[in-house]
């Protein structure tokens, strides 16, 4: 049986509102692994997470406070997904590594947000931790279908890169000054997590197609973060 830790972005969870139909496709995409996989599933914490951590900054809020309503938002979605999947899911929300580990022995699936605050980390870094703790692959899903050289949504000339080392990734990562609530495929500390503990990460977008590809390991549309 392979674990797998799923980063579920919250631009696909509640762009603006619930897309219901692309969660209950991921449901049934997941389910449909079980016999084989087991899966951490970390909630993002999307539009809701921005919109309280944009409120509290006009507010002069520091950016551990700003940090905190972000961790609270993705544990909202994490509650809403675990309701979502139902019984084959955990029943509590687990806020450390090891309750998340003792769930995965009962459960096909575990569901949670981001566990225990952490300076300059969003639940992609949650993520990664996870994914170093359990010896598993990652697969971070976000709403573009992998690393660009810029910002897509904004530039359309930006590049599409299918595969970059895991050095080359934490660089770029580095580039940018974090800040709570931030927009990007993968945060700092998360990068330099899978980049020690060499973990192969899949950033891939919505298209629920590219799951079965790299379960089965085959090519799929997106970005190997790797050797």
């Amino acid at each position: 049986m392979k674990t797998w830790v799923i980063s579920l972005g919250g631009s696909l969870i509640i762009p603006d509102s619930i897309d219901f139909k692309f969660l209950h496709a991921f449901k049934q995409k997941i389910r449909k692994h079980y016999k084989n996989n087991k899966f951490v599933i970390v909630c993002g914490g999307g539009s809701i997470a921005r919109k309280y951590i944009n409120a509290l900054r006009k507010e002069k809020h520091t950016e551990k406070e700003l940090s905190l309503a972000g961790i609270r938002a993705t544990r909202m979605n994490a509650l809403f997904l675990m309701q979502l999947f139902g019984k084959e899911a955990n029943d509590a929300l687990p806020h450390d590594m090891e309750g998340v580990k003792d769930m995965l022995a009962k459960n096909n699936v575990v569901i949670c947000g981001a566990l225990r605050y952490a300076p300059d980390s969003t639940s992609d870094g949650t993520s990664a931790k996870l994914s170093h703790h359990l010896k598993t692959e990652f697969i971070n899903m976000t709403n573009i279908k992998g690393l660009y050289s810029d910002n897509p949504l904004t530039n359309k000339k930006a590049i599409f890169i299918p595969w970059e080392s895991w050095k080359d990734f934490e660089r770029r990562a580095n580039n940018l000054s974090y800040k709570a609530g931030q927009h990007f495929v993968l945060d700092q500390k998360a990068s330099t997590i899978i980049r020690e503990y060499k973990i192969p990460t899949y950033i891939i977008g919505r298209d629920l197609k590219n799951i079965d590809k790299i379960l089965n390991r085959k090519k799929f549309t997106g970005t190997l973060i790797s050797n």
